[in-house]
């Protein structure tokens, strides 16, 4: 990561710029087929960034795996309620592309 430093005032403001997504990346979970495996999770009040794994049947939840600098870290997981990130987070907005049927 790299930080603007030296003459600049405001680099901590930089820094944070650079190593989070903006909130109008994200859009609030509407609906169970929002989650799909792969998309970036947000906290609502939280810049910390999750990526979606499976959902667990038999834990009743989703696999959230930390996600930083573009990198997934498996080696760190939580199973969370679909209730809970309906409630407290946000998902990546969805690149819908067009295809016309005639």
């Amino acid at each position: 990561m790299t930080c603007l430093n030296g003459s600049d005032n405001l680099w901590q403001s930089n820094c944070i710029a650079i190593s989070t997504m903006n909130n109008n990346n994200f859009e609030y979970i509407y609906d169970a087929y929002q989650l799909v495996n792969g998309a970036k999770i947000k906290g609502k009040n939280q810049d910390e960034l999750f990526e979606l794994g499976e959902y667990d049947g038999n834990k009743r939840g989703y696999t959230l795996y930390a996600f930083e600098n573009g990198l997934r870290f498996d080696d760190f997981s939580v199973i969370i309620s679909e209730k809970e990130l309906m409630n407290n987070y946000m998902i990546e907005k969805a690149k819908v592309s067009q295809s016309v049927a005639a």
